[in-house]
């Protein structure tokens, strides 16, 4: 009996995740397994351009010479807690270009091919994990008030 109950809301919350357009749910930084799994993600594919502790390039809002902007931080000193989910996934998936405006130059690439939904998910969990709560909370309210394209 309890293991049935188990089974079906698991079904009814897989349906509800299905219908929102991704088989993951959105990053979850108190999700064990997201951040363990983000953790390793993010070392092998982002550290090198924003740091292996979240903290970006050196003065990431200054050009560099060829114009472009470095790697901005994905801690608190950064912007990314202003983005909602559905826009940070978009921005990995993608890359910045796709939400830039047009002949903006940047480093970002997308990583479509490169990293599964999952994976991304995962990252985006790992660098939540890093926010104080009252920007974590802010982040939800921005999420939760905003749908993205890959939403």
């Amino acid at each position: 009996m309890v293991v049935g109950a188990v089974l079906a809301v698991a079904a009814l919350a897989g349906v509800w995740w299905l219908k929102r357009g991704t088989a993951f749910p959105p990053g979850d930084a108190d999700d064990p397994h997201q951040l363990a799994l983000g953790q390793k993600v993010y070392a092998e594919a982002c550290a090198s351009c924003h740091g292996a502790h979240l903290e970006g390039q050196p003065n990431w809002r200054l050009r560099k010479p060829d114009g472009r902007l470095p790697a901005p931080p994905h801690d608190f000193h950064g912007h990314t807690w202003r983005h909602a989910d559905a826009e940070l996934f978009g921005m990995v998936k993608r890359g910045i270009s796709a939400y830039a405006p047009p002949g903006y130059q940047t480093d970002m690439m997308g990583f479509a091919g490169v990293l599964s939904d999952e994976q991304i998910w995962a990252v985006i969990a790992y660098i939540k994990s890093a926010w104080p709560p009252a920007f974590r909370t802010y982040q939800q309210r921005v999420t939760g008030g905003a749908r993205g394209r890959d939403e």
